[in-house]
């Protein structure tokens, strides 16, 4: 790769590990929705699908023929789509930031009281028959993240949308220490950027030439 394409294909990623490293850092838990998180993971993929699939299938005839480097926009359209499709395919799921086992199933416990009096615990598997929704928790103890995922094919939309809003509001009350991989995250988003920052300082001109090589401008 040259370094124009390194750029692309490692400043995303190096972005979401930045971003990902700030969550971490913060003295409160992050609730964010599965649909979100799957995103903001394809807009970090985006740049090493561009260098990788989208360049050895890349249409020469249309570039040249037709559409020039407008060829690029029904590309990534394509990208946008398939990560669409994911999005709506997946079962519904939360994703909790920077939290122990223990500290979420004790600000699930308040959360669930409040919303569904007749909601069931079963291990790791909670069923709030009011809200529609049934789900398991899936621990990354390590990371210090938790998914709560739907188990079973019946769910309501609503009713997540509903425990989202409500485990959000909980969780800006709780207070946790900080997530020592966040300053692993931010080490090597940093490196990535530093030697992405050295490649093109090295040959500005040869960088330039390599996005016109490769948009086709």
């Amino acid at each position: 790769m040259d370094s124009f394409q390194t750029c692309l294909a490692f400043g995303p990623p190096a972005v979401y590990l930045l971003g990902v490293a700030a969550v971490n850092l913060r003295r409160r838990p992050t609730v964010v929705s599965g649909t979100r998180d799957l995103a903001l993971l394809a807009f970090a993929m985006a740049g090493l699908v561009a260098v990788g699939p989208m360049e050895l299938g890349f249409p020469e005839s249309a570039a040249l023929n037709f559409l020039g480097p407008l060829v690029w926009i029904p590309l990534f359209s394509l990208y946008g789509l398939c990560v669409v499709l994911a999005i709506l395919t997946v079962r519904p799921r939360l994703v909790v930031y920077n939290i122990t086992a223990d500290q979420l199933r004790q600000l699930l416990a308040e959360v669930v009281e409040s919303l569904d009096a007749e909601a069931r615990w079963a291990g790791d598997s909670l069923f709030l028959p009011r809200l529609g929704v049934q789900l398991h928790l899936d621990a990354s103890r390590a990371m210090r993240n938790i998914s709560l995922v739907a188990a079973g094919p019946n769910q309501s939309f609503l009713g997540w949308q509903k425990l989202q809003r409500h485990l959000a509001a909980s969780a800006a009350s709780v207070r946790v220490a900080r997530n020592g991989w966040a300053l692993g995250f931010a080490l090597v988003a940093l490196g990535m950027i530093g030697g992405m920052i050295f490649l093109v300082a090295q040959d500005p001109d040869a960088t330039i030439a390599a996005m016109h090589e490769m948009f086709r401008v």
